[in-house]
């Protein structure tokens, strides 16, 4: 069995056809070129890895998504986590939780979004895996139905995590892929 996730798409900057084509290289041929552009403007800001506005953002992974351009970011202002729905799972605690102490951050900031995959994915996707590869994932495959009420099991999340210093200022918010606009999600 082969499994496939549907998502929304967004029109791509070139055709992923070409993408693979030999003129045009692999696609991370294309990265590591662009890389090498960056590289040779780039000065280095003399910054550390303590995030100016001692905020985290906590996000989806979604492509859509530009955070630094959606929340007037610049580069050192925060820490940012993603991942598939912006879960709260304990690879984020954990990643918090090193901000938090050893890095200076007082804020946590979650971004779920609208159209997200996961709102189509059900626990029979780890069921599925594991016919398909002879093992079940370790993990679970945090999906949801409701993009609010996922918000405030994130905010729980954090808010009840014993590893986290600051936990009184955590909001959270979903990101409209339509209008680029963000809606607070408040507690029930």
């Amino acid at each position: 069995m082969r499994i496939t996730v549907d998502h929304m798409s967004t029109s791509l900057p070139m055709d992923p056809a070409d993408a693979m084509s030999p003129v045009s290289g692999s696609v991370m041929d294309r990265l590591v070129e662009a890389n090498e552009r960056y590289a040779s403007q780039f000065t280095d800001p003399g910054m550390d890895a303590r995030p100016v506005l001692k905020v985290a953002v906590v996000a989806c992974m979604d492509a859509r998504l530009d955070l630094h351009d959606a929340l007037g970011l610049a580069l050192g202002d925060c820490h940012t986590i993603r991942n598939a729905g912006g879960a709260v799972t304990d690879d984020v605690i954990r990643s918090l939780t090193i901000s938090q102490r050893a890095l200076g951050t007082r804020s946590v900031m979650l971004v779920h979004h609208t159209g997200c995959g996961l709102e189509s994915l059900t626990e029979d996707f780890r069921h599925e895996l594991e016919e398909e590869v002879g093992q079940r994932p370790p993990w679970a495959v945090e999906a949801f139905r409701d993009v609010d009420q996922d918000v405030r099991q994130s905010m729980q999340r954090v808010r009840t995590s014993p590893f986290l210093l600051h936990r009184d200022d955590v909001r959270g918010f979903v990101f409209d892929v339509s209008t680029g606009l963000l809606r607070e999600i408040h507690r029930d």
